[in-house]
């Protein structure tokens, strides 16, 4: 795979059991750009480790006067140079695709599963842990996938140079053989330490992100309350934790990278004494002891692999555990009988919480919470918060959307939450979705009422003659109001016209002319399809077909608004904000009122 071929047709089936499970499916994945990194790897370190062969050739050759292996060393010395510049060019490209498309494949991964999950996945996990895995995480997973091949390469070549020290030379080959292991190894004490403090940091990284992502996102609201010095004091408190464990885990890596140093130091100083005094008795001749020393310090630039793989994979193992637990949640509560052929089409019905929308009607759902009302509208489009206990799922004519295809689920069903994004680009871009056709974007709008949405943008755009529908919208619509941007995404919603449209307080942020005119709109554009509305506002709830008051988690009434308002206290008291005790003064009002009644009879 190369980078010019990304994206993957298909990225494949990831283990998600564990995070070192991941890293090992991955690399498996990546098995053809990891033998190719390797070879070129070998041919790099193999090339360096031949260096002192030459070297040691050269000096003997002086020392013995002789020119034609003086002039054989140089023409080794120059092979061995073409080899190792060759190798380390090869091995940095080899490698760094083996980085960009690994990276690759993990974003490929987890759009799809944003994209399987929705507006769901930030009910699971953590908004700054998603960006914290679609970001940092990505890398550092990328960053162990290309250094496992490097280290392979240079774990093969110390296992030549100690074979072929100790076949060259075996009195020095010997302690060669037995230093370098040791020092290899030497670390491994030292990692589980460094791996827990790495973990601490990561941990507090992340949140640290996400105090950070929700200040932004709330940053108008606290600026309306003047709570940003609060909010400043808690991130800044967050980020002083981050950096002292930073400093902490950096301590540690300090500390192995020294190791690192010092151990391959006392080696070379220990087979330089060593070696002298064996040249001094005669024993090996200076272009051998040479041939050894050289050997021995190149070997720190392989040795420099175990330092890095370790490192790689003390970050990228809780940055893979993030991502396989991201990518191991499922849209679906039950599993599929593959039946592709099965159509949805009529009521919309939940068995647990007994709520019916029929077919073409308008219904409205009232909800006294609203993260109940979220979490309800997340559930009728197919997307639970959380699996339940008995796997029930939504039916739409009587078929489970759990058992449908993705994408025949999505056709049927669609959900606008309470908060939708607007996509930068112009309007006709941002209308421009999948959709049956039977909507025009222009009815859209006006039942919308995007009147002044469009006066708006035919004012700012400058290049468009006028045109609102070639005009930009700045990213998540930062230039319109929140009220705006609800409208037009509402239009958005009503362009695609799916079979059942599920509609989260699609109103909630327009003023009250406003919202009966979006009402109307909705019920006149959608009048032969089936839509969901979870609100309280009585304007939008009196121009509903039927409306139905989810209490405590079960449909408990259902009726006109007008009848339920007049005969349902529970929902009474949801929609006019009336308080228990507004609720049992009135009640004892309409009972002395009867029985004055009554007694007048």
């Amino acid at each position: 795979m190369q980078i010019r071929d990304l994206p993957y047709a298909d990225p494949g089936v990831p283990d998600v059991r564990s995070g070192t499970r991941f890293l090992v499916w991955l690399g498996r994945q990546q098995l053809g750009g990891q033998v190719k990194s390797l070879l070129w790897g070998l041919l790099h370190h193999l090339g360096i480790a031949g260096l002192p062969l030459g070297i040691g050739i050269a000096v003997q050759a002086v020392v013995d006067r002789d020119g034609g292996r003086l002039a054989l060393a140089g023409v080794l010395l120059v092979a061995l140079g073409a080899a190792i510049s060759l190798g380390d060019v090869m091995l940095h490209r080899t490698a760094i695709t083996n980085w960009i498309t690994a990276a690759a494949r993990v974003q490929q991964l987890l759009s799809r599963k944003t994209a399987e999950l929705g507006s769901v996945l930030t009910r699971r996990v953590a908004a700054g842990e998603v960006v914290a895995v679609s970001t940092g995480d990505v890398e550092k997973i990328g960053w162990f996938v290309e250094a496992l091949s490097r280290f392979a390469a240079a774990a093969v070549v110390l296992v030549v140079i100690c074979v072929g020290l100790v076949v060259y030379q075996p009195a020095l080959g010997i302690l060669v053989a037995v230093g370098l292991p040791v020092i290899a190894l030497a670390v491994l004490p030292l990692l589980p330490r460094a791996t827990r403090r790495a973990d601490v940091q990561r941990e507090k990284a992340g949140k640290a992100t996400e105090l950070a992502s929700d200040t932004v996102a709330g940053l108008r609201v606290l600026r309306g309350i003047g709570g940003e010095e609060l909010f400043l004091g808690r991130y800044r408190a967050a980020s002083q934790e981050v950096r002292a464990a930073a400093v902490h885990s950096a301590r540690m890596w300090a500390l192995i990278a020294a190791v690192q140093v010092v151990l391959p130091g006392l080696l070379m100083i220990g087979v330089v004494a060593y070696g002298t005094r064996l040249a001094l008795d005669g024993r090996i001749g200076v272009g051998e002891l040479v041939t050894v020393y050289s050997a021995v310090a190149l070997t720190h630039h392989a040795l420099r692999n175990f330092e890095e793989i370790a490192m790689a994979y003390s970050f990228s193992r809780p940055s893979a555990k993030r991502a396989a637990r991201v990518l191991a949640l499922s849209r679906t509560s039950t599993t599929t009988d593959g039946d592709g052929e099965r159509k949805a089409t009529g009521d919309l019905y939940d068995p647990l919480t007994g709520l019916r929308a029929p077919a073409g009607l308008l219904t409205a759902v009232v909800c006294g919470d609203p993260d109940v009302a979220g979490r309800l509208a997340d559930r009728l489009g197919g997307h639970p918060a959380e699996p339940d206990a008995d796997h029930t799922s939504v039916l739409l004519g009587g078929v489970p959307l759990d058992e449908l295809p993705l994408t025949d689920a999505r056709t049927v069903v669609l959900v606008q939450d309470k908060d939708p994004v607007l996509l930068s680009g112009t309007l006709r871009e941002l209308l421009d979705v999948p959709a049956s056709g039977a909507v025009p974007a222009e009815a859209a709008l006006a039942a919308a009422r995007c009147e002044d949405v469009l006066d708006a943008l035919s004012q700012a755009s400058v290049d468009t003659d006028g045109d609102p529908m070639r005009t930009r919208i700045t990213e998540r619509g930062r230039s319109l109001s929140g009220g705006q941007r609800q409208r037009l995404a509402l239009a958005r919603s009503l362009v695609a016209d799916p079979e059942v449209l599920v509609l989260d307080e699609p109103t909630s942020a327009v003023d009250a002319h406003t919202e009966a005119a979006v009402a109307t709109g909705i019920r006149e554009l959608r009048r032969t399809r089936t839509t969901v509305v979870l609100a309280s506002s009585p304007l939008l709830l009196d121009r509903a077909d039927r409306v139905v008051l989810v209490h405590e988690g079960q449909a408990v009434a259902v009726g006109t608004h007008r009848a339920l308002l007049a005969a349902e206290p529970r929902y009474r008291a949801v929609v006019t904000r009336e308080t228990e005790e507004e609720l049992a003064t009135a009640s004892r009002g309409a009972g002395e009122l009867e029985a004055l009644e009554g007694e007048s009879a």
